[in-house]
């Protein structure tokens, strides 16, 4: 039986996906072989012993010690592409609402309230809140992943010029990427030329203020940015600067904090892309599902810190072994297999920067001790027999 810890709600039908002949789930499990969360931060001094994997019911994780997890060997995955619909659906809507001043419309018509002759105020007012159509403008999409691709296609539909920009899109993400969307060289070229930015990019140490002082001032006069990304990604004193002196016309994000309140030019939304019924149960199945897979069967999908590795369990012993990517580990661990009598049925290895993970499928006659003999080996990180 796994433990199974959650931390925040989780959609009962994620939770479906962990059956409970075989998994215990609870919000006070103790010592767990896995979490499954959504925004809560992780502190490193949860990461328990028995913890093997942390289920991420969403895209980004700088709200878990990725690089602490890895040195402990325990599997963090995420749900790309998940919650991708909602967040593109906010993204247009902030992509109206930073061209046209919906909101400081709507917040001038309610302060009306109890006045005489609203129709006649709202017509004589209306003039201050106009701004122009987003058809015809040019759209730059920073980050081509699941949300990037889906917001590219969706305003090519709506009449944008689209630019797109990511010189490590995948091979999924090309193909789903409308023929209309052209590519930017550089991100230079993009700023110069574009009237509207939307930011898909993962927070880490590259990206982390990308938006500064130096990149606003590459940026075309009079821009407007869409950041449901993460909030890091933008240095807010360059931001503020920048929309004092005209450079960013308005700037709308999902991340608001308290350097993003009280300016006319700034539009926080209180984190809504995600925050739909159909991306929270989305992220919540995929979360769990690839939970499961891990904790029964050893396999990896959509991890952020591991290699993805994937054999279809058959029934036979097998042997799960995370360790450091040097050479002749492996070769220690089949050495260890053969002197036991071992037959390999099936393996697959798989490396990532610094770890690699082999999923080793074997007949033997005794398996009886042979994680502990294997963990013992120079540069093995964790060892599960299932």
């Amino acid at each position: 039986m796994y433990k199974v810890l959650t931390r925040n709600k989780i959609a009962e039908c994620g939770l479906n996906e962990l059956p409970s002949a075989q998994f215990s789930v609870s919000d006070d499990e103790k010592n767990p072989d896995g979490i499954i969360l959504r925004s809560y931060v992780l502190p490193e001094e949860e990461l328990s012993p028995g913890l093997q994997a942390i289920g991420r019911a969403g895209a980004g994780v700088n709200n878990i010690p990725v690089e602490a997890c890895a040195d402990r060997g325990i599997v963090v995955f995420n749900t790309p592409g998940a919650n991708a619909n909602g967040v593109k659906e906010i993204v247009i809507a902030g992509l109206l609402i930073a061209s046209r001043d919906i909101v400081g419309g709507i917040n001038w018509a309610q302060g009306l309230v109890g006045q005489t002759g609203v129709a006649k105020a709202v017509e004589k007012g209306k003039s201050e809140f106009t701004g122009p159509e987003i058809s015809g403008k040019k759209l730059g999409v920073i980050g081509l992943g699941a949300i990037g691709v889906l917001v590219a296609n969706a305003c090519r539909s709506l009449g944008m010029s689209v630019v797109g920009y990511d010189p490590f899109i995948s091979v999924d993400g090309a193909w789903g990427l409308s023929r209309g969307v052209r590519k930017a060289p550089d991100l230079d070229s993009l700023l110069a030329e574009c009237d509207f930015i939307s930011l898909h990019v993962p927070v880490n140490k590259d990206t982390k203020g990308m938006f500064n002082k130096e990149m606003f001032a590459k940026c075309k006069k009079g821009m407007r940015i869409i950041n449901s990304a993460r909030a890091e990604l933008v240095d807010d004193a360059a931001l503020l600067h920048a929309i004092d002196d005209g450079t960013i016309f308005c700037y709308v994000t999902d991340f608001p904090n308290e350097n993003m309140l009280g300016n006319k030019r700034i539009v926080p939304i209180p984190h809504l892309g995600a925050s739909t019924p159909e991306s929270e149960d989305n992220c919540a199945t995929m979360a769990a599902a690839q939970l499961r897979e891990y904790l029964l069967y050893g396999n990896i999908i959509n991890s952020v810190n591991f290699p993805d590795c994937f054999i279809p369990y058959v029934g036979k012993k097998r042997v799960c072994v995370i360790h450091k990517n040097v050479p002749k580990v492996i070769n220690n661990v089949t050495n260890i297999l053969s002197s036991r009598g071992s037959n390999i049925a099936n393996m697959a290895m798989k490396s990532r920067g610094d770890f690699a993970y082999a999923l080793l499928d074997v007949d033997c006659p005794s398996i009886d001790g042979v994680a502990d003999e294997i963990s013992k080996l120079e540069n093995i990180i964790r060892v599960r027999v299932i």
